[in-house]
């Protein structure tokens, strides 16, 4: 007997870009969307009160198929739950106006959630880059093993490599309009409680580190964080879920842990360029906002030598 043909509809993947500078990088970002091996995708961009209109016009007008919408400034995450609402895709991607992708990104993002009908979101490989494109950070992702691993944080799963069905998305509310840091995390942390995450190997997506970065701005990040997952933590103990509590504990730590590393290096920084006063303003935030993060690097320290195989004599 013949094979049947296989009458599945591929997936529409919907691609939203938020931007409110445009930026000297938001044509390669959306070129590497136009480059992508998988056929079916529609790209909105939303213009979140751009301060140049027109400059962001004229990179976009290069693009006619991404199709753009225009709104007073709201916030990253107004301006990303309003591009999903002008699409139609199954499946949805992010884009920020700095980043890039690798033309198999989207292809096999979609052949791992096709093969995982279980899995709510997909991730990919991402290094970071710097603004010429050169790798700074390579690709260093794995395989969650559950529910406890995202809550942890022990792998880096962050809105650039992530792709999500959109019944799920809409199903946790989207990106919490109050949320202008750290938005993302808030999406991944609600997104782990409705199903399992599928990884997805291999260098995909480059996230550019630049001085444009909101990420370079560590204080409001690490406090941005630490409200998140305060947040969530609290929504565990509150339904009774201690062990989901304790994962929400463990990602504080290591969010202390980040601040007290951040703050070093800001301070560094501000010694080289003669900077005293401000480079003891660094440490004192730092040990003001994660007094533990010394204690709590020691023992993840103690820890990761204790699980290391002992090597054998050899024979």
């Amino acid at each position: 007997m013949p094979d049947r043909p296989d009458t599945r509809r591929a997936p529409l993947v919907s691609v939203v870009v938020a931007t409110d500078r445009g930026g000297p990088h938001l044509a390669e970002a959306l070129a590497s969307v136009r480059a992508q091996t998988y056929p079916h995708v529609q790209t909105v961009l939303v213009d979140d009160g751009s301060a140049d209109p027109e400059g962001l016009r004229r990179i976009t007008d290069e693009f006619p198929e991404v199709v753009v919408h225009r709104q007073e400034n709201a916030g990253v995450s107004v301006a990303r739950n309003a591009g999903v609402r002008r699409t139609d895709g199954e499946l949805l991607v992010f884009l920020d106006d700095d980043d890039r992708w690798h033309p198999e990104r989207l292809a096999r993002q979609v052949a791992a959630l096709e093969d995982r009908p279980d899995a709510v979101l997909a991730y990919c490989g991402m290094r970071t880059i710097d603004p010429r494109g050169r790798e700074l950070v390579p690709a260093d992702q794995r395989q969650v093993r559950d529910v406890h691993e995202v809550l942890r944080r022990e792998t880096g799963i962050i809105l650039p490599n992530v792709m999500v069905r959109r019944s799920t998305f809409l199903r946790v509310g989207g990106f919490h309009p109050a949320f202008r840091r750290a938005q993302d995390l808030d999406l991944v942390l609600k997104v782990a409680l409705e199903g399992p995450f599928v990884f997805v190997p291999g260098t995909l997506v480059d996230y550019r580190h630049h001085e444009g970065n909101n990420t370079r701005r560590h204080r409001e990040l690490c406090r941005s964080i630490d409200h998140v997952v305060r947040l969530h933590r609290w929504n565990a103990h509150e339904k009774g879920r201690t062990d989901l509590v304790a994962d929400h504990d463990a990602s504080l730590a290591a969010n202390g842990r980040f601040a007290a590393w951040s703050a070093s290096r800001a301070a560094r920084r501000a010694l080289t360029q003669g900077r005293v006063a401000a480079a003891a303003g660094e440490l004192v935030w730092a040990v003001r906002f994660a007094p533990a993060a010394p204690v709590s690097w020691l023992r993840r320290r103690v820890s990761d030598r204790a699980r290391r195989p002992v090597p054998r004599p050899a024979p």
